[in-house]
């Protein structure tokens, strides 16, 4: 990837990876960058390889900001019926708003890719984890996620 302002090794990084068996290959880092609690806010960035590793399928249920620091970000919606559609490739650079929103796949581009997220949620909630036919597996909070994180790196 082209050098940007963004220096990945300045941080603690919580890999995560899927189980064997799934369509598609769940593999990427993320840190917490900061984050209030009792305001309902959290910073982090995601950073894929250029493996083609995904996030869990999710929808997100707060507000939230993106900014692609490096490389792509790849997405697509999905649908009950095993549709995908509204491909959509965010390059560095690019700055995205979500109000919540359907389920949906994302990964890097052919060299990997970072993205900001800003996460704003009045109740603490930033997504619902979905298995591969769009059924509810669990839901993913801002102290979950910080736990998570905290144990990891």
């Amino acid at each position: 990837m082209a050098q940007s302002f963004f220096d990945p090794s300045r941080y603690k990084w919580r890999k995560v990876t899927g189980e064997p068996g799934l369509s598609y290959k769940v593999c990427h880092d993320y840190t917490i960058l900061g984050y209030d609690l009792a305001a309902g806010t959290l910073d982090m960035v995601v950073r894929w390889g250029s493996d083609g590793g995904h996030c869990p399928i999710h929808r997100h249920t707060s507000s939230t900001t993106v900014l692609v620091l490096e490389g792509e970000q790849h997405l697509w919606d999905l649908h009950p019926d095993g549709t995908r559609d509204n491909p959509r490739v965010r390059r560095a650079g690019d700055y995205a708003l979500t109000v919540g929103g359907v389920p949906h796949l994302e990964r890097g581009g052919e060299e990997g890719g970072i993205a900001f997220f800003g996460n704003h949620s009045s109740d603490g909630l930033l997504y619902e984890l979905l298995d591969e036919d769009l059924k509810f597996v669990m839901d993913v909070t801002m102290e979950l996620l910080v736990a998570d994180w905290k144990e990891n790196t």
